[in-house]
């Protein structure tokens, strides 16, 4: 952590700098006067982690696809289950839940709120990187033709979805709520600076809108980009 503490350090000096010094601007009138930049509008904290479940809600999507072929015994590369599993290792399990785990749990455990809840998350993040890997393993060619690798795969991915989509309604009505309250606004504000460098630390310039593409290109090669796909008729 102390390179992201380094990193979010630098930034902030950078626009304290930004904002007291400012530029130059010459007028019509051949004055010289200071130019005080605004700061840039921070995504807060609780909005990035709720984005990010966002990206985690597609994927239980694209799981669900995968089952329904599995199970229908229709095509599935195995390319795409494997990439979607990885953004959950990668995105979700090694980046979003260490965030969770790093800032947002020990805050509310140290102000005496939602301890249990906190245990019970904490768990199924560790109970979700179990099901992550067994569907990793066996999201392969090789792996999806043979019966018994594939529903293992199957029941994975179903267990998975079963328990995130509770994970994350809670985390978004409840605990994200509660930690907005305990944190003093200008604590808040800091750690949505050090949530964002290390966004980008991790995945690029392109941070969260280049996690969003990846996954926009597993669902149209699966056939499920199209939101109009999922309105019912009725």
């Amino acid at each position: 952590m102390a390179r992201i503490e380094s990193v979010w350090e630098r930034r902030r000096l950078l626009r304290l700098s930004a904002v007291t010094a400012g530029g130059v601007l010459v007028s019509a009138g051949g004055a010289r006067t200071a130019a005080v930049a605004a700061p840039a509008e921070e995504v807060p904290p609780t909005e990035d982690l709720m984005r990010e479940h966002g990206v985690l809600k597609r994927i239980l999507l694209i799981y669900q696809e995968a089952e329904r072929r599995l199970r229908a015994g229709t095509r599935l590369p195995p390319e795409a289950l494997h990439d979607s599993a990885d953004i959950i290792r990668t995105f979700i399990e090694q980046y979003h839940e260490h965030l969770e785990e790093r800032f947002v749990f020990p805050r509310l455990r140290k102000a005496g709120k939602l301890v249990g809840t906190v245990s019970v998350l904490t768990t199924q993040h560790d109970k979700g990187r179990i099901l992550t890997r067994r569907i990793l393993a066996g999201a392969t060619a090789q792996g999806l033709a043979d019966a018994r690798t594939r529903d293992r795969v199957i029941g994975a991915m179903r267990s998975f979805d079963r328990m995130y989509s509770p994970h994350e309604a809670r985390e978004d009505t409840v605990v994200f709520p509660t930690f907005r309250d305990i944190m003093p606004a200008r604590e808040f504000a800091e750690m949505g600076e050090r949530f964002e460098d290390e966004e980008h630390r991790r995945f690029g310039a392109a941070g969260f809108t280049g996690v969003v593409d990846r996954v926009a290109g597993i669902e149209k090669e699966l056939g499920i980009y199209d939101l109009s796909r999922f309105t019912p008729r009725v």
